[in-house]
């Protein structure tokens, strides 16, 4: 039998808390956003050093979230599908191989991103 958790306070000082409790667990608890982390304040010192434009931050900081929020409802999936059953299900396996195939599409989308932006610069830099 299910257990329900008792229902909290429907303010937004709730939600804010929830959300950070809910962050935090997905950063401590999931190698794979730690590395998107990292990631991502590697792209923010390189935009910084190759001093990117204000429209090629905008860009970066939306493919960086979008990879962040991406593998945030992956490890959300993943946390709840063992809740759903302990049994090996072909439907849950495929979710969840979805939610993965979800994140490594947003990574390989900023990825191209990332390039267009860093690479005239770069090649500049490179002498080429």
């Amino acid at each position: 039998m299910a257990r329900f958790v008792r229902r909290r306070p429907n303010n937004w000082r709730h939600k804010f808390a929830c959300a950070g409790r809910g962050l935090r667990r997905g950063v401590r608890t999931q190698i794979s956003f730690f590395v998107h982390l990292v990631a991502a304040a590697l792209v923010a010192i390189v935009a910084a050093v190759l001093q990117v434009d204000r429209h090629e931050w905008l860009l970066l900081t939306l493919c960086v979230t979008g990879v962040l929020t991406a593998e945030m409802f992956n490890t959300a999936l993943e946390r709840m599908a063992p809740a759903i059953s302990r049994e090996r299900d072909p439907r849950l396996r495929d979710a969840l191989d979805m939610a993965s195939a979800g994140v490594l599409l947003a990574a390989l989308g900023s990825v191209v991103v990332g390039l267009v932006i860093f690479g005239r610069r770069l090649i500049e830099l490179a002498g080429w």
